[in-house]
């Protein structure tokens, strides 16, 4: 019995849509709402308070599980994150886990793990659009899968300084410890002939007829009673 083309082909059509469908359904699927607006964060918040804040706004307006999995494997968009705080110090070397997290996230492309492709966008960026303190709750959360969590919200890394951190820029100095500025009156009360505050001392005009000293040479010597 001959099969006719037409059926052959259908039945074709058919394997193939059945067999990527399959292949589609491993990829994690989750459906993607708009990001709600910015979660508040107290300043008293503890490291441990922020480890829940961190995975309250993955779970929302980070979108992170949109791609990411914890404690799956197969065919995964990208990298699983469980367990990822041992890993996330050996990285790249020269970063900390801190700075790792901090640049995965500020800067997705900078470095992909091995078997993935760059595509994450960066969530400090819209769409995302996660503030430097949310930012932080995520590290912490994250820190929490495989280690202990240390960050706070007082944790200054490569991509932010929290106002008032120790690593921010000094403020500048007074200007009055600097002395008085060039062409300046001079101070009130002062005597007349005196330095200016913060200047050399004016220079002595010598008596008349009396020979010019060098400049700079210390006064002679008094003669010995042998030289009298």
């Amino acid at each position: 019995m001959t099969i006719p083309v037409t059926a052959r082909i259908g039945a074709l059509v058919l394997a193939s849509t059945a067999f990527y469908g399959y292949v589609g359904q491993m990829v994690p699927q989750s459906e993607v709402q708009p990001p709600p607006a910015s979660i508040v964060i107290p300043a008293d918040l503890t490291t441990d308070q922020m480890v829940t804040v961190g995975r309250q706004i993955m779970d929302t307006k980070g979108l992170c599980f949109t791609c990411h999995t914890i404690g799956r494997t197969g065919a995964l968009r990208f990298p699983d994150l469980a367990g990822v705080a041992g890993r996330a110090a050996e990285r790249v070397p020269g970063l900390n886990d801190i700075e790792y997290f901090a640049q995965s996230m500020y800067e997705p492309d900078r470095f992909v793990v091995q078997g993935f492709n760059p595509g994450m966008p960066a969530i400090n960026r819209p769409p995302i659009g996660l503030t430097d303190q949310e930012i932080l709750t995520v590290i912490a959360y994250l820190q929490s899968l495989g280690g202990t969590p240390t960050v706070t919200l007082q944790t200054a890394h490569a991509y932010y300084t929290p106002p008032g951190a120790p690593d921010a820029a000094p403020a500048a100095a007074d200007s009055s410890a600097q002395g008085a500025a060039p062409g300046a009156p001079p101070a009130q009360g002062a005597a007349p002939g005196a330095a200016p505050a913060g200047g050399a001392p004016p220079a002595q005009k010598p008596a008349p007829g009396a020979p010019p000293a060098a400049q700079g040479a210390a006064p002679a010597p008094p003669a010995s009673p042998a030289q009298r």
